[in-house]
């Protein structure tokens, strides 16, 4: 049976010790580009969405389903959610992603996470995909969920976003995915229709007419979901599939994978969005701001005034617009402010 602890755990700091494993019986099929994922299955669509921010979309309310165990064999059985990509774990990393979940049930041995989350785990432990996302659904109350694997450095809020905005405009399926630049379909990238995930695993577990499914039972009768993939569930639904074209569902199998992700962090364009990000999560701030307008301030405060006026000066316009308990506007307010008095005090050394 699932067990659930629910509430707020500490921030990301050291990690337990590996999760329950997900990896039993057939593979999950999360793979990334370049690695083996699953076959597609059921009927799909391809469809293209634009870009979007903040996950939900007119959607509503969603829950997320994250599986965090697996025995990570290809990592030599490392604890594969608490490796740290920009200084965050990957666990950490898909918990920020979506954050704008209702509810968030992680299926793993409960750890230091960055935000409150509901545990839950598979029965038998180490039992597989499968069995992962039914202790998961028991959770589970909105009318769609996103599941996430727990290894994907790259997801984003706006790349939910997406696939909630996808599967908006297809009312008459099943769920939305990823689809790497191979052809994969990336089951654990993906947001779901609460209802026809249900209704398959009661098929699975019952069969046609009442009689035994195709789901092992134990010895009192239960119906055992240990050691199955996760393919004998979601193949035959009916999916929009999304092209994958930000490598969102890029996930770390090995230390290779491990060691590209952090590369790409530091590359020009990543770097300074990736070390935002990272501050933000580890102060605890969900604002968001124009970091453009903030940059401005800083070369006028630096070239005007004096170098080390750069750094003072973006941490007094942070502090006033926080006593004002404003959002991005008080900090936008506090920037002209203090750009006009930059300019006014450059304007003397004329």
């Amino acid at each position: 049976m699932a067990t659930a602890e629910g509430g707020a755990v500490a921030r990301a700091g050291g990690g337990a010790g590996p999760g329950a494993g997900q990896d039993g019986g057939d593979p999950a099929p999360t793979a990334r580009p370049g690695g083996s994922g699953a076959d597609a299955g059921g009927a799909t669509a391809e469809v293209r969405v634009g870009r979007g921010g903040g996950a939900g979309g007119a959607s509503g309310a969603y829950d997320a389903v994250v599986l965090a165990g697996g025995g990570a064999r290809r990592l030599g059985g490392a604890d594969k959610p608490g490796l740290r990509v920009g200084a965050r774990t990957l666990l950490d990393r898909v918990l920020t992603a979506c954050e704008g979940a209702r509810t968030t049930v992680v299926v793993a041995v409960p750890r230091p996470v960055a935000r409150p989350v509901v545990w839950a785990r598979e029965d038998p432990p180490g039992g597989g995909p499968l069995a992962a996302l039914d202790a998961g659904l028991r959770h589970v109350t909105a009318a769609r969920l996103c599941l996430l694997s727990a290894d994907l450095p790259f997801l984003t809020s706006a790349a939910l976003t997406r696939l909630h905005a996808a599967l908006d405009a297809a009312p008459e399926k099943d769920g939305a995915l990823y689809v790497d630049a191979d052809g994969r379909e990336q089951y654990l990238t993906a947001v779901y229709r609460t209802a026809p995930l249900r209704e398959g695993l009661e098929r699975l577990k019952d069969g046609p007419d009442s009689t035994p499914g195709v789901l092992p039972r134990g010895t009192g009768g239960q119906v055992r979901t240990g050691g199955l993939s996760l393919r004998r569930l979601l193949g035959p639904l009916d999916l929009v599939r999304v092209p994958d074209e930000e490598r969102v569902s890029f996930d770390c199998d090995t230390w290779e994978d491990l060691a590209a992700a952090r590369d790409r962090i530091r590359e020009h364009g990543h770097v300074l969005d990736e070390w935002i990000s990272a501050v933000k999560a580890e102060l605890g701030i969900t604002l968001d701001v124009d970091v453009r307008l903030l940059l401005d301030l800083a070369r006028d405060a630096a070239h005007g005034v004096d170098r080390p006026a750069a750094p003072l000066t973006t941490f007094l316009v942070g502090y006033a617009a926080g006593r004002a308990e404003g959002g991005p506007e008080a900090v936008a307010d506090a920037v002209r402010k203090a750009e006009a008095l930059a300019q006014r005090w450059a304007a003397e050394a004329k």
